[in-house]
């Protein structure tokens, strides 16, 4: 008798995929296998949004967060998902189109999901222009940066409006700050966006991280892309080696003071550059990682741009204070 040997399957050679990476072969075999980047990037967009009042967390429940973009509603952690997914072979490495290979096809069929075929057949004649324009109508604040709003719209003049309406109203300068603990990329972006921040001051010494979309150079992309600037002041972080083994409120309070009694007072130049900015109109956000700012050496930085301030205001009454509403902490 013949000795027959069982192939083992393909998904068995790949690393773990996420929720959300089975999403994007999901949907992405539920319409067709072959679709262009805009059309499933909306309709990455609109499963995501029906389904985003059952999910727990973004992981376990393999959602995407989006940000108002080029062309709308936009996902960068997708794209970093693609880039994987092409890299193990599940998807064609295509600039144009999101296209699933026959591996990609047989993976997404084993762990079928009866709501992403649902969804693809109520969308299964909904493309191009005509698909954009109606995420544009029940989502507008995503078409708040669109460069095609005019073109796929038309005569909609109701709808124009309603983008209109949902740009975050332009402000006096003001300075906020904001960490990224436990945020997506994309649900950070938006934060910023809504409060009108018009320039990112990452306060951290080394600009680097393990979780997508929050090192130096992708976070400016991304930034550039939703209409942010972003500047680096590593000359304000704090050594890695002196935050090992905190765990106490003791132990941050100390850290915090020797950070103000021995660090910021040699540090006028970079408060003056983030004072400057405010000056020129913008509104600041103070960024590093913990999601609290009292877990945070960037409050020690706002607090003491909020003192500084404070007492060139007073000291001459000509002067405009350029913090009026103090600082708000995202």
């Amino acid at each position: 008798m013949a000795h027959v040997q069982v192939q083992q399957p393909k998904e068995a050679s790949l690393p773990r995929l996420y929720g959300r990476q089975r999403l994007l072969l999901g949907l992405l075999d539920a319409i067709g296998g072959d679709v262009s980047n805009t059309d499933f990037q909306k309709l990455l967009f609109l499963y995501c949004k029906e389904h985003s009042a059952k999910r727990a967390t973004e992981t376990s429940q393999g959602l995407y967060d989006f940000v108002p973009y080029r062309y709308g509603a936009f996902s960068f952690t997708s794209y970093a998902d693609r880039r994987r997914l092409v890299e193990w072979g599940l998807i064609t490495d295509d600039d144009q189109n999101w296209i699933l290979t026959e591996d990609g096809s047989n993976i997404s069929r084993e762990s079928e999901n009866n709501s992403i075929g649902a969804f693809a057949n109520r969308y299964r004649s909904l493309r191009g222009d005509a698909l954009v324009a109606d995420t544009y109508r029940r989502y507008p604040y995503f078409a708040i940066r669109s460069v095609i709003a005019d073109q796929v719209l038309r005569d909609d003049r109701s709808t124009l409006d309603r983008i209109e309406a949902a740009r975050p109203e332009k402000t006096p300068s003001r300075l906020f700050t904001i960490g990224y603990e436990g945020r997506t990329l994309e649900s950070y972006l938006n934060l910023l966006i809504r409060e009108g921040v018009t320039l990112l001051c990452d306060v951290r010494r080394n600009a680097i991280s393990r979780k997508y979309g929050f090192s130096k150079t992708t976070r400016d992309r991304a930034c550039s892309g939703v209409g942010v600037r972003y500047e680096h002041l590593p000359e304000l972080g704090i050594e890695s080696r002196r935050r090992r083994g905190l765990k106490t409120d003791a132990d941050f309070k100390t850290l915090f003071e020797n950070y103000e009694q021995t660090i910021l007072p040699d540090k006028g130049d970079a408060l003056e550059r983030i004072r400057a900015w405010l000056r020129a109109g913008e509104s600041v956000a103070l960024t590093c990682f913990e999601l609290k700012a009292d877990l945070c050496h960037r409050h020690c930085v706002a607090d003491a741009l909020e003192e500084i301030t404070n007492q060139v205001h007073f000291a001459d009454p000509d002067v405009r204070c350029l913090l009026p509403n103090g600082v708000k902490h995202l």
